[in-house]
């Protein structure tokens, strides 16, 4: 089974460079109308009065060669089948058609079918009388006693110092010569954990075992030089790093292009990059292109690091603007600077003082959780994952422990809420945890506004609803508490506000639907019969409320 969005086969590449093009905000790129097997994409304002840039290749590497066509890079590109070097006819029909008196330059990477046909359109269009020259670019380190190196993510370096050369409107032998200056202060090396799926075939990225990578693997899934057992960034960077330096002049900046051969996460690639500014090249790294896909191999899930030794020429190359789709601006390396901000957690001044009755209905509440730690998680296995018995239990110990310390401000309780609030949405974590710190923190709010409590409470309950999107009925706590607080306002006794939790929670047990939390993606088979838990805290800490008030 295809892994693929995609049509047909058949059509694959040509509908991809059909999206591209349509796809590309500076809108100057055209297909050249000459045959369906002859995919070739121009520059549409290319008047052929400089030196022309040729490059291509197999498709599967987007964003090249299409995504450097533009000012100031590729006039062409010639596109190939999935990792298939394009037809003789195909190469030579770009040639014919963007290549004015000063002459065209065709960019190869070093791979034998890009090599033979590209050469050989070249010579077919110098019998034509056309002048034509042609670079191979083999920055692939990985295998050191390969005589033929190849060609990969570093051809994307060439495309854009070529480029500026020729749009500056140097003669034929000045790009050439600089093409091959580039080429000679690049190296590359790449590092994968799969290969990739081709169309219509399986099973082509599970060759290296889990936990491994592949260093060197090539771009169309050949094997590479060594597998490694470790998939940790700061190693594979480390060893990547130490090859290409031995292939670069021992001082001097450097620019790196790390490159997504494309199916890492951005995630991921932020994390290599941040492992490659902190590696021996550190004091060496003048300019980061990417992270960022340029040469790929489908979904490879995988990368690559190119690094161009700098001079003034290269570095202003570089650093030229271009109008294309797939190239990434390089930009100037500085370390992470950080800015002083307040801690969150240290905005809550309390002054601790003593009140008995509060002390007191604190000690009975977080006794009361401590103690429903097992059953709470019982009913939740039932309704949810299991674990609303040791969260309520994590806020509760914290807050027990610091009321037994004398740390809480008992007399005030306005501060008193708020510091709770505080507390638990550090100590319970998860949506939990952060539900009633908005509670207990919204109260205290209107406490210190003047509002009675138990109004206050009320105002925290809206607030807790309001963003955490649960309504009485929806098989959640608020169920119970707010029939409790709500007779608490109208004057209520505990008692009372006890027997309404009860009711509440008890409804629950009834209710076949749950509208939030966990239990929503329960059917009505899983939850009725069963009290929602953090129901049941409430009722039960209502009940032993009332039970010591007497």
């Amino acid at each position: 089974m295809s892994k693929f969005f995609m049509n047909t086969r058949n059509a694959l590449v040509n509908d991809a460079i059909e999206g591209t093009i349509v796809g590309s905000r500076w809108q100057n790129l055209v297909q050249l109308d000459v045959d369906p097997f002859i995919r070739v994409v121009v520059r549409k304002e290319w008047q052929k009065d400089r030196v022309a840039l040729i490059s291509g290749g197999g498709s599967g590497h987007e964003p090249a060669h299409v995504g450097f066509v533009g000012k100031g890079m590729l006039t062409a590109a010639v596109c190939g089948d999935i990792f298939a070097s394009p037809s003789v006819d195909a190469v030579l029909s770009a040639i014919l058609a963007v290549t004015g008196e000063p002459g065209c330059l065709l960019i190869v990477k070093n791979y034998t079918g890009d090599r033979l046909n590209f050469g050989l359109a070249a010579e077919k269009a110098k019998r034509l009388g056309y002048r034509v020259e042609l670079v191979m670019v083999d920055d692939d380190i990985s295998l050191p006693d390969n005589k033929q190196p190849r060609g990969i993510a570093g051809t994307a370096l060439i495309h854009k110092i070529a480029g500026y050369a020729a749009e500056q409107g140097l003669t034929l032998a000045e790009v050439t010569a600089l093409a091959q200056k580039a080429i000679g202060a690049t190296a590359s090396i790449g590092v994968a954990m799969t290969g990739c799926n081709l169309p219509e075939e399986e099973g082509g990225a599970a060759r290296i075992k889990d936990g491994h990578v592949e260093l060197g693997l090539g771009i169309h899934g050949e094997p590479g030089a060594q597998t490694l057992p470790t998939v940790n960034s700061r190693e594979l960077i480390q060893v990547m790093v130490d090859k290409l330096s031995a292939h670069l002049p021992a001082q001097g900046p450097v620019a790196a292009l790390i490159n997504n051969l494309g199916g890492v996460s951005p995630l991921e690639m932020s994390v290599l990059t941040k492992e490659l500014v902190h590696s021996a090249l550190r004091d060496r790294l003048s300019y980061l292109i990417g992270p960022a896909p340029l040469v790929s191999a489908l979904d490879m899930k995988g990368f690559s690091l190119s690094l161009l030794a700098l001079d003034a020429t290269l570095t202003t190359a570089l650093l030229a603007e271009v109008e294309t789709a797939g190239w990434q601006p390089a930009v100037r390396w500085q370390p992470l600077t950080r800015q002083q901000a307040a801690n969150p957690r240290q905005t809550t001044r309390v002054t601790p003082s003593v009140n008995a009755r509060t002390g007191n209905i604190i000690d009975v509440v977080t006794e009361t959780l401590l103690t429903l730690e097992n059953e709470l998680n019982r009913l939740d296995s039932l309704v949810g994952d299991g674990d609303t018995g040791t969260t309520f239990a994590a806020g509760a110990r914290e807050i027990a422990t610091l009321n037994r310390e004398g740390q809480l401000p008992q007399d005030d309780p306005a501060a008193l809420l708020t510091l709770i609030g505080d507390k638990l949405a550090t100590i319970m974590g998860g949506s939990s945890g952060v539900l009633m710190s908005i509670f207990f923190t919204a109260a205290g709010q209107q406490v210190a506004e003047g509002q009675p409590l138990a109004q206050a409470l009320l105002a925290g309950l809206q607030q807790m609803k309001h963003y955490g999107g649960a309504e009485r009925g929806d098989r959640t706590l608020i169920d119970a508490l707010q029939p409790a607080l709500e007779a608490l306002a109208e004057g209520a006794d505990l008692r009372h506000a006890a027997d309404a939790a009860r009711a509440g929670a008890d409804a629950t047990a009834a209710m076949d639907k749950a509208n939030a939390g966990r239990s929503a993606y329960l059917n009505s088979d899983n939850l009725t019969g069963h009290k929602d838990p953090g129901a049941y805290a409430i009722e039960k800490a209502f009940a032993n409320l009332a039970a010591q008030a007497g």
